[in-house]
Formats: C-alpha cells, sequence, structure tokens
C-alpha cells in the first residue's frame, strides 16, 4: 500500500494537515470508540457477558468531535505554556478536558439534576486527558493530507501503514453499528436518545473484513481495471461469509451478538439477505473511504513542529 501514497520531495510541498472536515470525522469515531471501550468494560465488570457490549450514540460522536476540535486548539497554543509543559499536560489540559465530558454527561442524559462525577470516572477522564496531550495529538498533527494519490520514493513522508489503516477501519465499524441500531431503536422502539450499541468483537470483525476488501479493491480496481458493478459482488460474497463466519465462531463461545433467526431469507440466523441493500451502500462507501486514506501520509519528522502549527493555522498565518 505505501508505494500507492509515497510522496517525493516536490510533492511534499503540497501536503498539508488534514482538512477539518476530515479532523472532525476522525475525532468522532475516536470518541465512539473510546465510549464504548468504556461502557463495555463497565457492562462487563457488572454481567460478565462475553458479547462485550458497548455504547454510543450519534448525539456523542457529534459531541466528541466538537470537544475536540476545540482541544486541538489548545494544544496547538501550548507554546503560550513555555516553560512550564508540566503546567499544561498535567493541570491545565486535563482540567479542560474534565469541564468538558461533564459537561456533555449532562446534556445528553438531558436531565433536570447535574449528574454527580465518582472519583473513578474523574481518574478515568483524567487518565484520558494525559493520552490525548501526550500521544494522541501529537500523532494526528503529523498526519498530512495530499491533493493528488501519487506513487513515489520519499523517505519522509509515507501512507499509513497497515496497523493504523485496519483500527480506523475497526473504529469505522463501531461507528456504523451505533448508528444504525440508533436509527434502529429510533423507529422500533421510539428511542429519541438514539442511544446505540456494538460489540468489541465488531472491531475485530469490522477491521479485518475493511482491510481485505481495500486491498480487493487496490487489486481489481488498479490493477484488473474492473469496474464498481464488475467489483460489488465479488465485496458482497466475502463479507457475507466473512460475517458468518465470525458468527459461527462467536456463537460457540457464547458471544455472538446478533441473531437474525426471526428475519426472512437468513441462514442459521446469522446471515440475512434482509441486509443485503446495507451492505451494498456500505461496500461503495468502503471504495470511498480507500480513496480518502490514499491520500492522508504520514510525516516522519518529529522536529518540524513550526510547520505543524503553520499548517493547521492555515494559508498566510504564522500560528493560530
Amino acid at each position: 500500500m505505501r508505494d500507492l501514497t509515497m510522496t517525493s520531495p516536490g510533492a511534499r510541498d503540497t501536503a498539508r494537515a488534514l482538512p477539518q472536515w476530515m479532523r472532525m470525522y476522525f475525532y468522532g469515531m475516536h470518541g465512539v470508540t473510546l465510549d464504548i471501550l468504556l461502557s463495555s468494560a463497565r457492562h462487563f465488570q457488572d454481567h460478565t457477558d462475553p458479547k462485550l457490549l458497548g455504547f454510543s450514540s450519534p448525539y456523542l460522536c457529534v459531541a466528541h468531535s466538537i470537544t475536540h476540535l476545540l482541544l486541538e486548539k489548545v494544544f496547538l497554543q501550548k507554546r503560550c505554556f513555555h516553560g512550564r509543559a508540566l503546567v499544561f499536560h498535567l493541570v491545565f489540559y486535563p482540567s479542560l478536558y474534565i469541564c468538558l465530558q461533564i459537561l456533555i454527561g449532562n446534556l445528553v442524559t438531558c436531565t433536570e439534576n447535574i449528574r454527580v462525577v465518582s472519583i473513578t470516572q474523574l481518574v478515568v477522564h483524567y487518565t484520558l486527558a494525559l493520552y490525548f496531550s501526550h500521544i494522541f495529538h501529537e500523532r494526528v498533527s503529523r498526519l498530512r493530507w495530499q491533493k493528488n494519490t501519487v506513487s513515489l520514493r520519499s523517505s519522509r513522508a509515507h501512507g499509513l501503514p497497515g496497523l493504523a489503516r485496519f483500527v480506523f477501519f475497526g473504529m469505522h465499524g463501531f461507528l456504523d453499528e451505533v448508528v444504525f441500531t440508533s436509527v434502529f431503536n429510533l423507529f422500533e422502539k421510539e428511542d429519541r436518545t438514539l442511544k446505540g450499541h456494538t460489540s468489541l468483537w465488531s472491531f475485530l470483525m469490522y477491521g479485518s473484513c475493511s482491510f481485505v476488501v481495500e486491498k480487493l479493491y487496490l487489486h481489481l480496481h488498479f490493477r484488473r481495471g474492473w469496474r464498481t458493478w464488475q467489483r460489488l459482488p465479488i465485496y458482497i460474497c466475502f463479507i457475507y461469509a466473512w460475517e458468518f463466519s465470525w458468527g459461527l465462531a462467536l456463537r460457540q463461545l457464547g458471544a455472538c451478538s446478533w441473531d437474525y433467526s426471526h428475519y426472512p431469507l437468513n441462514f442459521m440466523g446469522l446471515v440475512t439477505l434482509l441486509y443485503l441493500p446495507g451492505w451494498v451502500c456500505l461496500s461503495l462507501y468502503q471504495d470511498v473511504l480507500s480513496n480518502i486514506l490514499m491520500r492522508v501520509v504520514c510525516d516522519d519528522d518529529d522536529d518540524d513542529e513550526e510547520e505543524t502549527d503553520r499548517l493547521h493555522a492555515g494559508p498566510g498565518k504564522k500560528g493560530i
């Protein structure tokens, strides 16, 4: 995959920071993933359920996007704390993050009473704040967006490695299932909170499936020249085989989180043709995501902080 996304020294000049819409998209997925991880851990602790169910909602996705866009701006302003890095990373940034999370929690629950935050929740929020200020934003700031996908030979900028793509697709699978189940609950149960759920197993299932489908896209489209209508049946057959295989294996462990036995056109309750239109739409969207990821490169130069600030600031500015 690297050979499709590398940049030359000349092409690197056209690379810029990820567009704001893409950063918000990524922040929303990442926030939903954290929601699911934390809620799944609590659910497993209470019920010891091997299905490892976790919960989030589209509302929280939007809230995470806006929150982390704000925190990104704060992170890029950390030069104001020059010589006081300890204050920024251990006091100011965590405090702002915790306040925003408490505010989001109270807005989403829509209760008249302010929700009480336990000591455990504060510890979790503080730990996440350290993760964001020490690791997350540093990694995201190295990502660059290219106007054109080219095949070149640079040693400074590389396409996203396979592990990063797998994680991206896994998080996107979480988001897909949360949106689908929340919309289903809205029409089936009139649940206007749009609370959706998924399983931690879905991360592995979606991540691996999308990773292979992307490889199929690159081979069939760029090397074989197949059109969309030719590739689509291959995608669908693979997706159904993948869902059935994972469902069969998880069922043996009592960890399968879906059962289509009450749906028409199902096979062993693990797959159903009723969802064929949805899989077709996701397959087509998968090609779109693959094209987007091919334009994202990772800058390996760790000493280019001024350039990072300038790129995030936009053209004609020296910083935020």
